[in-house]
């Protein structure tokens, strides 16, 4: 009979246990904070400054602090932060002056905007109807904040806080990109007239700081015009920010265009398309994709300049705070008050920051 030989079992490989990754984790962390005489020294700096510094911190935010309490008293008692007075003063710090009968309307507005700017960011949802939709969306809010139809009159001086930002930004944003882009193309036009009147406008708007340009939309244009044709102040507010948004955007955009070879150029006059054809479809998706961080940042920017329309009386988010911190009944909790404001600016930034940061992975032009 023919022998057939089996294989010999081979030695098993010892099992790693569950400790040794976490034992390899805690030397690589170990190295990383102690493996040198610097990296030494500087984690018991900060370990130090974060032991000083926590418990305090904590004791004021938390553990001392009144939440709910709505008795001003027990903040003037209290030796840590006063919450109590954010919610109580939620409406007034959301909506500024708004009437309060009517904090619905301006409710609704917020929840509108911002379900928009979600639905929007999804890229299923970039075809043209979402253009009808933002300006269906638009008249709807100026009839919820303005009133008419139904609703009792509420004028723009009465109009206030969160809104009054969310507003301010999506609109003067959303006007501005286009604007900027035709001024950035303008600007690189061979034609002498239409790139020296580009170059004047830029340079001019980002010439003058943005207070100056509110001053002069809000305080200086009634001077010369009747008051027939003199916008409201909002509208001026609304329009002085999207000029200066369009200025600098342009340049971002321009140093997009500056980017993109030639050869592009070449190959889409070769498959016979005209200018607009070209740019639509071939240059500014990869102009826009290469300046999405710089895109990003103008646009937070923008976002915080919102606030500076206090200095021309409307009440954004900073002005509804200030006024809510002047009721003699509450002990000016200031600290709280900004830092509650702080956070529904750093929630608005860095959202949009995450949102940059997927653009720029995804690339505006892909499916």
């Amino acid at each position: 009979m023919k022998s057939v030989s089996l294989p010999m079992p081979t030695e098993m490989a010892p099992a790693q246990t569950g400790f040794a990754p976490v034992a390899s984790s805690l030397r690589r962390t170990g190295k990383l904070l102690l493996g040198s005489p610097l990296n030494a020294f500087l984690t018991i700096l900060f370990g130090t400054l974060l032991f000083i510094v926590i418990p305090p911190l904590l004791r004021w935010a938390i553990l001392d602090a009144v939440i709910f309490d709505p008795n001003p008293s027990a903040c003037r008692a209290a030796s840590g932060a006063c919450w109590s007075f954010i919610y109580a003063k939620s409406g007034q710090l959301l909506f500024g002056i708004y009437p309060v009968d009517e904090r619905w309307r301006p409710a609704v507005v917020c929840l509108l905007i911002l379900a928009l700017l979600g639905w929007s960011v999804r890229p299923a949802s970039w075809t043209p109807r979402l253009l009808t939709l933002w300006v269906g969306a638009l008249a709807l809010i100026v009839w919820l904040m303005g009133g008419g139809l139904g609703l009792s009159e509420v004028p723009t001086s009465s109009w206030g806080g969160l809104p009054v930002t969310l507003i301010l930004t999506v609109v003067a944003i959303g006007i501005a990109f286009p604007i900027g882009i035709l001024l950035a193309l303008a600007r690189r036009s061979t034609m002498p007239a239409v790139r020296i009147s580009a170059v004047m406008a830029i340079e001019t708007v980002r010439g003058l700081p943005l207070l100056s340009i509110l001053f002069v939309a809000s305080i200086m244009l009634p001077l010369f015009l009747p008051e027939a044709l003199l916008p409201d102040k909002f509208v001026r507010a609304l329009v002085a920010l999207t000029f200066f948004a369009a200025a600098y955007l342009a340049e971002v955009i321009r140093g997009g265009l500056q980017a993109i070879p030639k050869g592009q150029y070449e190959a889409a006059a070769a498959l016979g398309l005209r200018f607009w054809s070209t740019q639509h479809r071939v240059i500014l998706p990869q102009a826009i994709r290469v300046v999405i961080p710089a895109l990003a940042n103008t646009i937070i920017v923008m976002i915080k300049n919102t606030s500076l329309v206090l200095v021309v009386g409307l009440f954004d988010l900073i002005s509804s705070g200030k006024a809510a911190l002047a009721d003699p009944a509450w002990p000016s909790p200031a600290a709280e008050t900004f830092l509650f404001i702080g956070a529904i600016f750093f929630a608005l930034s860095f959202s949009f920051a995450r949102f940059a940061d997927f653009l720029e992975r995804r690339g505006p032009a892909s499916r």
